[in-house]
């Protein structure tokens, strides 16, 4: 703690205060283009580091990190398109509120949530970094293929009514997941076409899945007479969801928790985060069926969990050379580029420049917060977009997010192919979070599980490897329970529906 109040005076001079505020705007309107993702953004950033000193290219990453994650929630809740995958889970309550006329409360909601859980995943980073790196080491093949098991089993939770169109859906995702060559094996599966030789990327297919459907919906609407909805700024709306957010404490709570520990973990990522708490947060609730239909602890759940990943990510990345996401391997390379090697002398010989950035990743969740709501407070402009206009907009956008993953034309198939799939869907009832969420975990399943299988035929066998050990078993246990509740909660939510439909008839008799 003294190390850190010795080097705060380094980060609060005028042009890291100013490489502050540039990478929290700018991360925020990065994460809010449907395409551009943290990883993209950060990625980006990079090679224009390079000439920097390296306590502001640092900390001009941090923030952009950090507010890219918590700006994919803009367009989530507002064009019900995540701007990022750690916004999938914020969409749906976000967007139902959005449509109620509540877009700015929905936001409000976002950023506050975005507070608590990135500040406490900062203060892990601060506190906790050596026995959390400790922990994290103790996930093999096989712990991560049980945690990427028990992320799968979420699918159930989040088709309370429809569970076997959302099992219909996840399994159908862990099939996307498992076109193109295998990185372990390097074996070519489903490869019906030379484009998905290298698999179908995760940014194209969230785009194709979530946008294509919505634009179709807005040329649908194109023919409305468009009326310019009247929005006024309400005054005290802030205070109002501050104070509700004192009655989340449970789902605040729980998703810092899962995030600060699934940010630790290497490979999970922000989008497990939000899904997981998105999902126990809806176990545990006495009226689950709220969720989805524009709750606002649904969007505090996803978006508390998913920037708590933010921080924790970078312990593993600093002491073990491990990062613990996507963007935390991009922020390898910033580290690299300044001749920076992770590791103990990063906090000994080169603590000048390690602390400071530990300190810029805390401030950036204020800066993240103060912006965000200062741009939540203009949502109206983007509601008042008449439809014809906004869907050649986001249409432009889909195109070039989904091309400037890989620069390839390929990518835009896969997105267009992916949309014109998950329209007939639509009209069959089955959802587009599932898929989603199998296309990003099944890779990781398989990955571990191919690992933890050569592992295992080599040393103590299958079973004993993955059944053996105690940390396996919480996690197996883990799993059947989350199946067992889904499986409770379908037959209550089925009863409940019947009794509703009971009383319906009954009056309607009466009447």
């Amino acid at each position: 703690m003294e190390q850190l109040l010795e080097y705060l005076p380094n980060v609060l001079t005028w042009s890291n205060f100013l490489v502050l505020v540039c990478g929290s705007v700018g991360g925020l309107f990065f994460g809010a283009m449907p395409g551009l993702s943290p990883t993209m953004a950060v990625a980006l950033l990079v090679p224009f580091t390079f000439y920097m000193p390296p306590v502001p290219s640092l900390l001009l990453l941090g923030a952009v990190y950090t507010s890219a994650v918590a700006g994919g929630s803009i367009s989530a809740i507002l064009l019900s398109i995540p701007g990022a995958p750690a916004s999938i889970a914020t969409l749906l309550d976000g967007y139902p509120m959005a449509k109620q006329g509540r877009a700015q409360e929905a936001l409000y909601t976002t950023f506050v949530s975005s507070l608590v859980g990135g500040v406490v995943g900062a203060l892990a980073l601060i506190f906790l970094t050596p026995p959390m790196s400790e922990f994290a080491m103790r996930f093999g093949p096989s712990e991560l293929f049980w945690t990427t098991v028990f992320g799968i089993t979420v699918i159930a939770g989040l088709s309370s009514g429809a569970m076997l169109k959302g099992l219909f859906g996840g399994a159908l995702g862990l099939f996307l997941g498992c076109i193109g060559e295998s990185n372990v094996t390097g074996e070519g599966r489903f490869i019906f076409h030379e484009m998905l030789t290298a698999g179908i990327a995760i940014v194209p297919a969230l785009i194709g899945l979530f946008a294509i459907p919505q634009v179709v919906e807005m040329m649908e609407d194109s023919h409305v007479v468009f009326e310019k909805m009247k929005v006024q700024i309400k005054g005290g709306l802030l205070l109002k969801v501050i104070k509700n957010h004192a009655r989340y404490l449970r789902t605040l709570t729980l998703g810092s928790i899962l995030g600060t520990i699934i940010g630790v973990i290497p490979g999970a990522g922000a989008q497990v985060a939000g899904l997981m708490a998105y999902d126990q947060v809806k176990k545990m609730d006495k009226n689950p069926e709220r969720f989805g239909t524009g709750d606002p602890e649904g969007v505090c759940a996803s978006e508390c969990a998913n920037n708590a990943t933010v921080a924790p990510a970078c312990i593993p990345l600093l002491t073990l050379s491990i990062p613990g996401s996507p963007t935390a391997a991009v922020l390898l390379g910033g580290l690299l580029i300044q001749g920076l090697l992770p590791g103990p002398e990063l906090f000994t010989k080169n603590a000048d420049i390690t602390y400071p950035f530990i300190i810029g990743m805390f401030i950036a969740q204020f800066f993240m917060f103060g912006f965000g709501i200062l741009a939540s407070r203009y949502t109206h402009v983007v509601s008042n977009v008449p439809n014809y206009m906004m869907f050649g907009t986001v249409m432009i956008l889909c195109v070039f997010g989904s091309y400037c993953v890989q620069n390839s034309f390929e990518d835009v198939l896969i997105m267009f192919g992916l949309g014109a799939l998950m329209l007939l869907f639509k009209k069959l009832g089955i959802p587009s979070a599932p898929i989603v969420l199998g296309i990003i975990l099944g890779p990781l399943a398989e990955e571990n599980f191919l690992r933890g299988r050569m592992i295992a035929n080599t040393d103590v066998g299958m079973w004993q490897y993955f059944f053996g050990g105690t940390l396996n078993q919480v996690l197996v246990g883990l799993c059947l329970l989350s199946l067992v509740y889904a499986a409770y909660s379908e037959v209550k939510f089925a009863r409940r529906a019947r009794a509703r439909l009971a009383a319906r008839q009954k009056e309607a008799s009466h009447a």
